[in-house]
């Protein structure tokens, strides 16, 4: 009886005990972003072409994205990802702005909010690892939730816009130096339909075994060009950050 009891002990505890390699890694990021280029016609085919960030003011503001990934072992990786966008920009048109079939008279003041909350399930696989380099594939699930949304003359328009995207995911992780390491970490995919890219290049340093720092560069910019919206943006961030291993 003892030693049944022992076998079901023991069962239960592989059961409940993690994968020997499993691991969770809280990843953080943060810092200001820039508008580069966020040209806007809605509709596709007869509204107005105008731009968000050149025609009006875009505001600088502070981004941040929070990431959860779980390595299941060294090779496979599991993530979820929260990373919110939001980008107001104020001004005047020289011309009459048509916009969801809404006019906004020349000279109107205009405020207008650029929306793109982007909700990820990432799998990636490392296909190789070695003491200095990790390279790694996967697929991303994406679900975009899209607004963009102009006020002015007592008059409101907005397009709301939430879908699936899939994406390729890929990153690079190159210890050149000690604790210091780059990395080079992304999703993208081009189509007919439109394309996405956001992409991170970034050093990082290990401070501990449970934490690294990173201060880098991300883009991000897409679009889409069809009857019912031409958008095309492009974003700057000055990222830092810290992955927390649990």
């Amino acid at each position: 009886m003892h030693k049944a009891n022992s076998i079901i002990a023991l069962f239960i505890l592989l059961i409940l005990a993690p994968p020997v390699f499993s691991q969770v890694r809280l990843d953080i990021e943060t810092g200001p972003v820039f508008s580069g280029y966020n040209d806007v016609r809605i509709p596709g085919k007869g509204g107005t072409l105008f731009s968000l960030s050149d025609q009006l003011q875009a505001d600088r503001t502070l981004f941040y994205r929070i990431r959860v990934f779980y390595d299941f072992n060294p090779r496979h990786h599991l993530g979820v990802l929260l990373a919110p966008l939001s980008i107001n920009s104020t001004g005047r048109l020289d011309a009459d702005l048509i916009f969801t079939g809404k006019t906004f008279p020349a000279n109107t003041p205009l405020d207008a909010t650029y929306k793109f909350n982007s909700y990820r399930l990432i799998y990636r696989y490392d296909f190789l690892r070695r003491e200095k380099i990790d390279v790694g594939i996967g697929f991303t699930a994406k679900i975009r939730d899209a607004n963009i949304e102009v006020r002015g003359n007592g008059m409101a328009a907005a397009k709301k816009n939430v879908g699936f995207v899939p994406i390729a995911h890929f990153r690079l992780w190159w210890n050149f130096s000690g604790k210091f390491a780059f990395l080079l970490d992304g999703d993208a995919l081009a189509a007919p339909q439109g394309r996405a890219e956001d992409v991170l290049a970034a050093l990082t340093a290990q401070v501990s075994d449970r934490l690294d720092l990173k201060f880098g560069y991300r883009i991000l910019e897409g679009g889409a060009d069809n009857d019912e919206v031409y958008t095309f943006a492009l974003f700057h961030y000055a990222a830092v950050g810290a992955v927390m291993r649990l």
